[in-house]
Order: structure tokens, then sequence, then C-alpha cells
């Protein structure tokens, strides 16, 4: 839809509360021909599809369909008329979209959460196994991994002016005394668009990670380094992304670097997921987790 001309200005120019209420749904109604065209041929192929997984489902051997279940596949568009896409099929999109958009960052903590609990579970399974001298020195090498890990330069506070000024410096080999955001946000807007979107965001803070994880380290593991990244992209769109459109634009990006935080930040220090994490663990969480493994 956004190769509509009309449709992608009104979607860039609508609040995002307006979205969700469905304002921009009614847009719908004047976007190109040959767009409405394309959008009925999709929604012809969706509704084909989920109709297929359903009857699969239903004719599987032995497996009881729950039917309420299958259905709430359809609650993205009116499944009703297969046949045309029209304003409450974009309403119904654009709510689903919205809340699961919002509760992306929640489920993706979640499941980092249970990939740390994991490994550590798993290394404690595995010290089962040794004798006393073996489970020694495994433990030590454990503490000392923690260490070696924990020993890394001072981290920019992500979004900072900092660390700006160090991706401007290295990645675009620029003079640090002569940084200009106004120029900063061209050079790294990568598709032009006048928006920093999550993906953008995120690739601002290589340098910084780099400086705590090694894939050829032992004691780095690359799985956490990408939920830190993730964690300082969700830091910056909660401090900049004023209208919480998932979106970074100019403007706000300039108005990010005129505040004191932005020339004065607080320090940051990278998560050490496992050992914070476990760390709080009760008895009982444990328990509860080693069930559920189980199970």
């Amino acid at each position: 839809m956004e190769k509509d001309p009309h449709f992608r200005e009104k979607l860039h120019n609508t609040d995002m509360e307006d979205i969700k209420q469905g304002k921009l749904a009614k847009e719908l109604d004047f976007v190109s021909h040959h767009v409405r065209t394309k959008l009925d041929e999709l929604k012809r192929q969706e509704v084909n599809r989920l109709r297929t997984l359903i009857k699969v489902k239903q004719d599987m051997n032995g497996e009881k369909v729950d039917h309420k279940a299958l259905l709430k596949q359809f609650e993205h568009l009116n499944h009703m008329n297969p046949y045309t896409f029209e304003v409450e099929d974009l309403d119904r999109l654009i709510k689903s979209a919205t809340n699961d958009l919002e509760n992306f960052d929640k489920e993706r903590h979640e499941d980092f959460k249970r990939y740390e609990m994991t490994k550590e579970h798993e290394r404690k399974e595995h010290l089962k196994t040794l004798d006393e001298e073996a489970r020694q020195k495994e433990e030590e090498h454990y503490e000392e991994m923690k260490k070696k890990h924990a020993d890394h330069p001072k981290i920019n506070h992500p979004g900072s002016q900092d660390q700006l000024k160090e991706v401007w410096e290295e990645a675009d080999g620029l003079d640090p005394n002569e940084f200009d955001p106004k120029t900063f946000f061209n050079l790294h807007d990568t598709n032009g668009d006048g928006y920093f979107d999550e993906q953008e965001l995120e690739a601002l803070f290589t340098k910084e990670l780099e400086k705590v994880y090694d894939p050829t380290h032992e004691e780095d593991d690359m799985m956490e380094m990408e939920e830190e990244r993730l964690r300082m992209r969700e830091h910056v769109m909660n401090e900049v992304d004023t209208n919480r459109d998932r979106l970074v634009s100019r403007d706000e990006f300039i108005t990010a670097t005129n505040r004191k935080e932005f020339l004065e930040p607080d320090g940051w220090e990278v998560m050490l997921f496992i050992f914070l994490l476990l760390g709080h663990q009760s008895e009982h969480s444990e328990r509860k987790f080693l069930t559920a493994q189980e199970k």
C-alpha cells in the first residue's frame, strides 16, 4: 500500500493513536485501482491459505481440532467476504499488526529469559556428571569466563552524542569535531525515507557491541549480543520516538540531540544476562522451570 503516493503520505502524517482507532483505514477508498486490485488478489490468497490450513488440521488422524483457535487466525481479515479487500480488512490488519508490535519486545524478553535459564540448567546438569575434581575445575573455568566477559572498554550510552560520534568517526571515517546531527541522520537513513526504522537504529550499535562481544571468544555468547542490541534499540525508541510509531523521524532525532541527556548521558552497563538473571532466581522459580522443562 505504501507504493500508493496518497496512502504513503497519509501514513507518514497520521498520529499513531488515529491509526489505532481506524482513521487511516478509511484512506483505502482513495488508493489507486491497481493497488486495490493487488490487495483483492492477496486477500484471496490469504483466505485460501487459512482454509487449507484448517482442512489439514481437521484431516490429521487422532487430533482434536480446536475450531475457535483456528478461526482466530482469520481475525486479521473479514473471511465472510473472501473476494475483495475492504476498509474493514485494513482496519483489522492495522489493529492486529499494532498489537503484535506492542507485544514484540515483551515476548522477546520472555524468550531470551527461557534461553538463559535453559543454558544454565544444562550447565548444572553437566556438572552433576563430573567427579569432584573435574567439577571444581569446571566451576573455576566458569568464574574465569565471567570475569573475562565483564572486562571490556567503556560502553557509550546508546543514542548519546558520544556514541553517535564514535560511529561518525570509526564507521563513517569523519572528523569527530565536525559532527553534525542532520548529516549523521542522512548518512544512516539507508533507504532515504526520512525515518530511522528499527533495523537502521540497531545497526548504529555495532561498534559498542564489538567492545564486549567477540565471536572467537569462548566467554561471549552471540545470542546475548543480539539481545543487547535489541535492548539498546528499545531504549532509544522509548527516549526518542515521541509519537510511538516505532520510527524515529528526522525531526524527532534532531530534537533529541538538543537535550541534556544527549550531551551529558548517564552511564550504560551491558547486562551480564545470565549472571544477573539467574542470580535473582529463587529455589521455587528454579524448581518451577525444571518441572516445565521435563514436561
